[in-house]
Formats: structure tokens, sequence, C-alpha cells
């Protein structure tokens, strides 16, 4: 098992959420982050007076995927997430040790 986190733009996670219960990713975990990376940041004009932003938001997706998904998962978060232009994100990948569903006891694979 794997945990994805993917760091994405907003408006994109609709369709990356769309994308990935099409190929049978039953949950995930949705959390509004801010960051930067190459992006840096931006300017914006407020009331005349220059202010440098520099943390943008993005959401950090989560899920938790056999093995047999991965490659799959990630190949529909890259092509469902990406715009061509810098600040796409980034997707992470972790080993799984072990999942507990904590209603039912259930371990690993039953518990995704």
């Amino acid at each position: 098992m794997k945990k994805i986190e993917a760091i994405i733009k907003p408006f994109k996670l609709d369709d990356v959420r769309e994308a990935l219960s099409e190929i049978g990713v039953n949950g995930m975990t949705v959390t509004e982050v801010k960051g930067f990376g190459r992006q840096k940041g931006h300017t914006e004009l407020y009331r005349g007076a220059e202010y440098m932003i520099d943390f943008l938001p993005k959401i950090k997706l989560e899920i938790i995927v056999t093995d047999d998904l991965v490659e799959r998962a990630i190949n529909v978060i890259m092509s469902t997430a990406q715009t061509g232009k810098i600040g796409d994100g980034k997707i992470f990948i972790y080993d799984i040790e072990r999942v507990i569903r904590i209603r039912t006891g259930e371990e690993d694979e039953e518990a995704i």
C-alpha cells in the first residue's frame, strides 16, 4: 500500500476527484494549504500599495491505494491537474505499513 500526497491548484480539485473516482479510488482527504516553490508568490496592489504574497493557496490531496493502483493514480493526478504553467504542484509517494479502520477493526487492504 502507498500513500499518495499531491499538492495541486485549487480549481483542479473537482476534476482530479472525479478522475480518481473513475479508476476506483474510494476515499481521500483534502486540506486547504498555502505554500510556494519555484513559483515564489506574486505582488498585488491593494488601495494603491503593493503587497508581496509569499504563500499561494493550494490543495493537499491525500489518498491511500493498493500497490496495483499506484501508477494509475499518479498518472490520473498528473494528467488531470496539469495546466502546463508554473505552480501545477507536486506528488509525493510514501510506503504505508499498516491501516486499521477504527469502526470495524478491519486492517490493511480491507480498511481502505
